[in-house]
C-alpha cells in the first residue's frame, strides 16, 4: 500500500523544525545566497589562473554522491558548442591520456571522498592543470596547493553535499565559462540566483500545502512508485537529480530516464503490476484483476484480497516551450504530451514541473530546486529526519567509512 504523507506535519513549522536536524530547507533556501557567495570566494581564490589562463586539451570533471550532479550539468552546458571534450570520472582510475595539456576538476563538499581526492591527486603527479572545489583546510585543498592548481573554498555552513549544491557547481561553471568551454558567466549565474531565490520562496515551510509547488509535488509523489521522465537533456539532468534525492533524502527508490531515448522502457511499466491497466489485463486472462491495481474496485476487501499495491507515478519534468516554437521543440512537446496521455490511460498518477523561460542553467536552476524541495517535503511527511539515515550511519560503522 502507498505510505501515508501527512501534509498537517509539513504544513507546522514547529513539526518541521523538531523533524529537520539539520536544517535542510533552510539549506535548500539558500541556494541563491550559496551562488552568490561562490562568486565572490571564486575571485579569491583566483578561477581565473586555471589552467594557466589557457584553453585546456580537455577537461575531466570527478564528483560523486550528492555531488555527482555538477559532473552532468557541466556535460550538458559544455554539449552544444565546447571546443574541448568534457568528460566525467566518479572514481579511479584516472584515464591514461590525462596528461599535462588536460584539466582535471575535483569536487567534494568535505574535501575528503576518496574517488575525487585519488583522481586530484594522480592528476597532479601526470602535471595536470588541477582545480578542486571543496571545504577549506581538506585534503583536497591540500593536494591543489601542492601542485599549484586552483583551490576554491565553498564557505562555512555546508552540511551536507545535497544542499550545498550551488557552492559546489558555481565555480565550476565560473572556470569553465573563463575557459571558453561553457556560455556562463556571472550575469547568468546572478540570473540563476534569482531564480532559486523564488522558487525558495513559493516553497517556504510557511506557504500551505495547497499553494506550495513542492508540498503538493511531495503530496502527489506520496501516493505510489515514482518514475521520473526529462523531456530532454537539460531535464534528464534533473530527473536524474530527482531521482537520487528521492533515494538518499525520501528514502522513496525511483527511476528516471530522459526523452527520446527512454521513452520506451518508461512506456513498458504501464503494462506491468503498478497501473490498473495490470488489473484489466489480468481480469481478461480469467483473474480478477483486482487488489492489485490501486484500489479500482469498490467491492475489493483488503483483509481477503490483501492490500493494493501503490500505483505508479509518473514526474514529468518538461522544458520552457521555445520562442519562437521550433520544429524539434513541437516534437519534443508532442511526444512527451503523448507518454503522459499513455500514463493517464494505464491509470497512473501524472504529475508535470515546467521549467520557466531563462538561460538554459536558469531553467534548469528552478528545475532542480523545486524537485529538491519536494523530496525534502516528502521526507517529512512520511516523518523522516531528510538528513540523517540510520542505515546509512550503520553502513559507515560497518565499514568505516
Amino acid at each position: 500500500m502507498a505510505p501515508y504523507l501527512d501534509e498537517a506535519r509539513i504544513d507546522d513549522e514547529d513539526a518541521i523544525a523538531a523533524l529537520d536536524s539539520h536544517q535542510t530547507l533552510r539549506g535548500l533556501a539558500t541556494a541563491g545566497a550559496q551562488v552568490r557567495e561562490a562568486i565572490d570566494l571564486s575571485a579569491e581564490g583566483g578561477v581565473s589562473r586555471v589552467a594557466g589562463g589557457e584553453r585546456p586539451r580537455s577537461v575531466l570533471v570527478a564528483s560523486l554522491g550528492g555531488s555527482a550532479v555538477v559532473c552532468d550539468v557541466l556535460d550538458l552546458l559544455a554539449e552544444p558548442g565546447s571546443p574541448v571534450p568534457v568528460s566525467v570520472r566518479r572514481n579511479v582510475p584516472l584515464p591514461g591520456w590525462v596528461g599535462p595539456l588536460d584539466l582535471v576538476i575535483a569536487v567534494s563538499q568535505s574535501g575528503r571522498a576518496a574517488g575525487p581526492l585519488a583522481l586530484a591527486a594522480e592528476a597532479a603527479r601526470r602535471g595536470a592543470s588541477l582545480l578542486t572545489v571543496g571545504a577549506a583546510d581538506s585534503p583536497l585543498a591540500d593536494v591543489a596547493a601542492q601542485a599549484r592548481g586552483v583551490h576554491i573554498d565553498i564557505g562555512r555552513g555546508r552540511s551536507t553535499s545535497r544542499t550545498a549544491l550551488w557552492s559546489l557547481l558555481a565555480p565550476v561553471l565560473l572556470a569553465a565559462g573563463e575557459l571558453g568551454i561553457v556560455d556562463v558567466g556571472e550575469r547568468v549565474l546572478l540570473e540563476a540566483a534569482d531564480r532559486l531565490d523564488e522558487v525558495a520562496e513559493a516553497c517556504r515551510p510557511s506557504s500551505e500545502s495547497f499553494v506550495n509547488p513542492a508540498k503538493v509535488l511531495a503530496a502527489d509523489l506520496a501516493e505510489g512508485v515514482p518514475v521520473i521522465l526529462g523531456d530532454g537533456p537539460l531535464n534528464g539532468v534533473a530527473a536524474g537529480r530527482a531521482a537520487s534525492m528521492l533515494a538518499r533524502t525520501s528514502r522513496v527508490p525511483a527511476i528516471s530516464g530522459e526523452l527520446p531515448d527512454d521513452a520506451a522502457q518508461i512506456v513498458a511499466c504501464f503494462d506491468g503490476p503498478f497501473t490498473t491497466a495490470y488489473g484489466a489485463s489480468a481480469a481478461a486472462r480469467g483473474g480478477s484483476g483486482f487488489g492489485n491495481d490501486g484500489g479500482s474496485d469498490i467491492f475489493t476487501d483488503p483483509f481477503l484480497d490483501g492490500p493494493a499495491s501503490p500505483r505508479l507515478g509518473l514526474l514529468m519534468l518538461r522544458d520552457a516551450a521555445p520562442d519562437p516554437m521550433t520544429r524539434e521543440g513541437a516534437e519534443s512537446a508532442a511526444l512527451a504530451d503523448a507518454v503522459a496521455e499513455a500514463a493517464r490511460e494505464a491509470g497512473a498518477r501524472v504529475s508535470e514541473v515546467v521549467a520557466q523561460p531563462g538561460h538554459p542553467l536558469t531553467r534548469l536552476a528552478g528545475q532542480l530546486a523545486t524537485t529538491d524541495f519536494a523530496a525534502t517535503y516528502l521526507a517529512l511527511g512520511l516523518g523522516l529526519d531528510p538528513a540523517v539515515s540510520p542505515h546509512v550511519s550503520d553502513l559507515r560503522r560497518r565499514t568505516g567509512r
